[in-house]
């Protein structure tokens, strides 16, 4: 089998497509970071190669928080569910280029979902036809190697290619551009990268909605985990966790929100186990699988429920092992 940190790397490769995911359950106006999209090694990049990721997201909220953090009620038989569904198809391209000292590389991935995106206190349960939604690219994503710790920094950008139109309840994309940069690191404790610990930072910005004087406010996500290998590092277990903060009010234009519904800005916090498993034959490796379950607390203005998470990242080609 090849070394431990060339099939750990590969394994990240699991959360490449839940980037594009939109963050679908705010009591304000959403932004387009999902919440769960990294885990145990979210700073870390794969060796130089093309990468071919797949992607299930399930989000389901059991109750809506006010500003204090107390319930409030939502019956999903008036209202209906309050869940979305998504799914993810994309590509990541790492080259052997330095940048500073850092690999180059570049994502490109589209989604689908089946859920309204908008503000979803106004009309909880708001479903529609699974669809395409907003493209995500990352045009600068760098990539540092030590022996004791890998560092990533970039730049991505979500552009509004999913359907959108300010006067309707069936929105797919969110009418807006975001640009976001993150920078995080990955620790090993000890010198067979067995035990990992990792943070990564994103910062999301907006322009206005298309159609309307509305903007989102900013958003600031930290995830990563504590995890465990295991196998030269074949598999990895461990605690994952995410925060997510709005940093700005949201700008609702001349209309205004109204005022039992100003809830105030959200945040939110998840944490549950993640696991990564290879599949492979003898001789190769095939893919690696990420199972991801996150339990939210700590709500405010913001849905709490549970995040469910299943990728696939495929190298291309498959890695011989040794």
């Amino acid at each position: 089998m090849r070394s431990h940190s060339f099939i750990t790397a590969i394994s990240i490769g699991c959360w490449l497509a839940l980037a594009l995911v939109p963050n679908q359950v705010n009591a304000q106006m959403m932004g387009h970071n999902a919440k769960g999209d990294f885990g145990l090694l979210s700073a870390s990049q794969p060796p130089p190669g093309w990468y071919l990721a797949t992607m299930y997201y399930r989000y389901d909220g059991d109750q809506l928080r006010d500003r204090n953090g107390d319930s409030i009620a939502v019956d999903p038989e008036e209202q209906g569910e309050i869940d979305v569904n998504a799914y993810a198809l994309g590509l990541w391209w790492v080259t052997d280029v330095k940048i500073f000292g850092a690999n180059y590389s570049a994502m490109l991935f589209p989604a689908f979902t089946d859920n309204k995106l908008e503000v979803p206190i106004l009309d909880i349960g708001q479903r529609t036809d699974t669809g395409l939604t907003d493209l995500y690219i990352q045009p600068i994503n760098l990539g540092w190697h030590t022996d004791r710790a890998d560092f990533m920094a970039g730049i991505g950008i979500f552009a509004p290619t999913g359907r959108y139109d300010a006067e309707a309840s069936d929105n797919l994309g969110m009418g807006m551009w975001s640009f976001e940069i993150f920078g995080g690191t990955t620790l090993y404790f000890d010198k067979a990268k067995t035990w990992n610990f990792a943070t990564t930072a994103f910062y999301e910005m907006h322009s206005g909605k298309e159609g309307s004087d509305m903007k989102v406010g900013d958003i600031l996500t930290l995830e990563g985990g504590l995890g465990k290998s295991f196998m030269d590092g074949a598999i990895n277990v461990g605690i994952a966790y995410y925060a997510q903060w709005k940093m700005s009010s949201d700008d609702f234009g001349v209309a205004g929100l109204p005022p039992d519904l100003n809830l105030g800005k959200n945040k939110v916090f998840g944490l549950g186990p993640d696991i990564t498993i290879p599949i492979a034959t003898k001789k190769k490796l095939i893919a690696m699988l990420n199972f991801r379950y996150f339990w939210e607390s700590g709500a405010r203005s913001s849905l709490e429920g549970n995040t469910f998470v299943v990728t696939a990242s495929f190298p291309l080609p498959s890695v011989p092992l040794q």
